[in-house]
């Protein structure tokens, strides 16, 4: 069974084998769990917002705003390719959207009821439906071909060379030949009985795929033949009960030249080595989203709210930004020097890099951003209510 992540997740709940279930309503009537059920703050959660003291002279603008479509109980994270962002939506379209000006460029219609972001590059566009199939159009929407994988997906797929990667809501990981849809490989593990619920993807680098899993591990894969090639744990689960002893990364781990960085929910936060999996550092930080980095830092939001900058050589606290706590912020991303972050009331708010002051922030459209990704100089976030917002960064 397994939980949601928070952050830019929509669908806050659990998903349960059959086992998990009745542990499940043992937990939920226990009074002695206040701060996960709701599982993180679903149904409205802790009303407690930081309040927000004025800032004049932001750097980050709202560019323009599009529509996409409602994402309805699943993470929709868009993607950009040839100049154009490529967002879906849970009714089966896929909006072509002008970088630029935000105007729409085409609409695809999938005739399925989709369940994940668009994965798109050099003229073709994946996404996954309700009923565990990939999908496949070149960019003026013709099919080009559909696999079955008999499992729900709930991550955006992944688009490198020759191969499409895709994860299952299970913990399968396969690769689809980029062509024909055809299934290369397979990679499965053992998970344990309660797991976070999760539309993180993968990164890939260099020939590598690098994902988190349960029970705090990343583990790095050969992206052509998909031979495992290390297995590294980032936190072990700790408590006396299965939903204490949920510690899962939830987000994508965050890579650089030598390092591979990833936060665990109700663990630790850390890096190992990308050469072969050694851990470099970890700190007592619980993190339900992903993490970013740059040339200096590692940057997480933390499950209190607090946004961190840690020394991503040594892991020491480089600053600590508290005023957006309970605004169940998601995973940061790195723009220009700025740390972008948004929260469930749809404010993206900007923090410098290197001093963690906020300098800025511009509101959407006033539901949860599900998503922020870094598009060059700006960020595109995408929306609950299915906005699509192009943020500049100054």
């Amino acid at each position: 069974m397994s939980v949601t992540n928070r952050g830019h997740q929509v669908g806050k709940f659990l998903r349960t084998s059959t086992a998990g279930i009745a542990v499940l309503a043992l937990l939920t009537g226990c009074a002695s769990m206040p701060n996960l059920w709701p599982p993180f703050g679903w149904f409205g959660g802790d009303k407690r917002l930081a309040q927000l003291a004025e800032i004049r002279n932001s750097t980050i603008s709202l560019q323009w705003s599009a529509t996409a479509g409602k994402p309805k109980s699943f993470l929709f994270t868009p993607s950009v390719a040839d100049k154009v962002v490529f967002a879906a939506a849970n009714d089966g379209t896929i909006n072509a959207i002008d970088e630029q000006g935000g105007k729409s460029v085409s609409r695809i219609d999938a005739k399925a009821k989709l369940t994940a972001g668009v994965g798109a590059a050099d003229n073709i566009l994946v996404v996954a439906d309700a009923t565990g199939h990939v999908l496949a159009f070149d960019a003026a929407g013709r099919s080009l071909w559909k696999t079955p994988l008999d499992g729900e997906i709930l991550a955006s797929p992944t688009v490198a060379q020759s191969s499409v990667i895709v994860r299952t809501a299970d913990g399968r990981m396969f690769a689809l030949n980029r062509a024909d849809g055809k299934r290369k490989w397979v990679y499965s593990r053992a998970a344990p009985a309660l797991t976070l619920r999760t539309g993180a993807g993968v990164a890939i680098s260099r020939g590598v795929i690098y994902a988190g899993y349960p029970a705090g591990k990343v583990v790095a894969i050969e992206l052509e033949g998909g031979r495992p090639v290390w297995e590294a744990t980032i936190s072990l689960p700790r408590g006396s009960t299965e939903l204490e002893r949920v510690a899962d990364i939830a987000g994508v781990p965050a890579l650089d030249d030598s390092r591979v960085c990833a936060a665990v929910y109700q663990g630790r936060t850390g890096c190992v080595e990308t050469l072969n999996g050694n851990a470099l550092w970890t700190r007592d930080i619980s993190s339900s989203d992903g993490v970013a980095v740059d040339a200096k830092n590692l940057y997480v939001s933390d499950t209190d709210g607090n946004v961190n900058a840690l020394d991503k050589t040594s892991g020491a606290t480089v600053w600590k930004q508290d005023k957006l706590v309970k605004r169940d912020l998601g995973t940061p991303i790195v723009v220009k020097g700025r740390i972008l972050v948004a929260d469930r009331l749809g404010v993206v708010h900007a923090i410098a890099a290197d001093t963690g002051e906020l300098t800025g922030r511009v509101s959407t459209d006033g539901s949860r951003v599900v998503s922020l990704i870094v598009n060059g100089d700006r960020a595109i976030a995408q929306t609950e209510r299915g906005g699509v917002h192009a943020i500049s960064v100054r």
